[in-house]
């Protein structure tokens, strides 16, 4: 099969216009302290336990972070005390989770670079005992002569380059557990941290989807346009709509729902109030199904179809797991609306599958990246320290 991937990449890399280039945690679950640069296609694959999950969610808490969450995705998670390094630590150390973020603009050719760093509070400090408190903060733009930075922040203070082009005191104080760079971007003052909160804002993360009876996904949601689909799935019937109806180009929705339902075909009417839609099977031409009529897989692929071939495709998509509950026979398909996704977004996927793993590796041409446990800690086989893969340099 032809690299669906490659073929598009001149014309992807334009829509791409701020692509991930690199991660970085440190003390952040089973992350010890890990560099990855990135690609267009991120393929991680591993045995349970080895720390998938936390490479993922390590990214979800960066866009927290921009969004103004981080303090409550912590608390989510089980508080700090669970979210710190899981292994050996220094005694009489205090321990900070760091993430940093380079983001890249390749059209004016300026990098971006966001971190944070954040730990417990201090036992005489004001606060909740087990939310993160911010420490640091710094957002930096390189233009390749140098790093400048354009926020740096140290507990409650906040420098901000002004109008003038200098590093000044920011007239507010953020609270311990608020992000300055939520706090700025909020402001409208400051377009380069605008910008990458903005990009960031717009990544999407899919962890599996209820398909319970009372599923988002199973029930008519309001006919308003939706460009791109929920991370609960819950405007489904709305994006096919938009794709019906307002891009009328669904043509590589129509392949792949034939494709992973042996010839099937979406039904989607004009939306009055509510958008709905129906799967048709060739065996019962006359007989839409509804979504409450559907088996989960079919659910979960209807939804990851949405996820991928939206009218409007998020800059960065993760996927964590996607084959859960899918019939094998599903995930050629699957792999093949992953090729089409990457022609305009940049593409995470965690899975346990050897299957999909190679499904998309043929598309795409891109190797696995096999996550294993090295000396307690999650690491990437043949990862050097700086973050480049061996099997990526040849």
């Amino acid at each position: 099969m032809r690299d669906l991937c490659a073929s598009e990449r001149t014309r992807g890399a334009k829509r791409m216009a701020m692509l991930l280039r690199s991660i970085s945690a440190e003390n952040y679950r089973s992350l010890r302290s890990i560099r990855m640069d990135t690609a267009d296609v991120n393929l991680f694959i591993g045995e349970n336990g080895v720390g998938k999950s936390n490479l993922y969610r390590a990214l979800q808490l960066v866009q927290a972070a921009v969004l103004g969450s981080f303090a409550r995705d912590i608390a989510v998670e089980g508080g700090m005390s669970s979210a710190l390094w899981s292994g050996p630590r220094r005694a009489g150390k205090a321990v900070r989770i760091r993430l940093e973020v380079e983001l890249i603009d390749a059209e004016r050719a300026i990098t971006f670079r966001y971190r944070i760093d954040a730990g417990l509070k201090p036992p005489a400090a004001a606060g909740f005992a087990f939310e993160p408190q911010v420490k640091e903060e710094e957002l930096s733009v390189d233009t390749a002569r140098r790093p400048v930075p354009m926020m740096k922040r140290a507990g409650p203070s906040i420098a901000v380059r002004g109008e003038h082009g200098r590093l000044e005191d920011y007239p507010g104080v953020a609270m311990q557990s608020e992000t300055a760079i939520s706090l700025l971007g909020d402001a409208g003052h400051y377009p380069e941290i605008g910008t990458v909160r903005r990009v960031i804002g717009q990544w999407r993360f899919f962890h599996g989807f209820r398909t319970d009876h009372d599923s988002p996904l199973r029930a008519p949601c309001l006919a308003v346009t939706a460009p791109m689909l929920d991370e609960d799935g819950g405007n489904m019937a709305a994006v096919f709509a938009t794709l019906y109806h307002t891009r009328e180009d669904t043509l590589d929705l129509d392949r792949a729902v034939a494709s992973a339902f042996g010839g099937a075909r979406l039904e989607v009417p004009p939306p009055g109030q509510f958008a709905e839609f129906a799967l048709v099977l060739p065996e019962f031409p006359q007989r839409p199904f509804s979504p409450r009529e559907l088996s989960d897989g079919q659910m979960r692929f209807l939804a990851l179809a949405a996820a991928l071939l939206s009218y409007r495709r998020p800059p960065f998509i993760a996927l964590n797991e996607p084959e859960t509950s899918l019939h094998p026979d599903m995930l050629p398909a699957l792999a093949d609306i992953i090729a089409s996704a990457s022609r305009a977004s940049q593409i995470w996927i965690v899975t346990h599958s050897e299957r999909l793993a190679s499904a998309v590796e043929e598309r795409c041409g891109v190797r696995p990246r096999r996550v294993v446990r090295k000396d307690g800690a999650t690491w990437i086989e043949g990862m050097r320290v700086t973050g480049s893969i061996d099997d990526e340099d040849e």
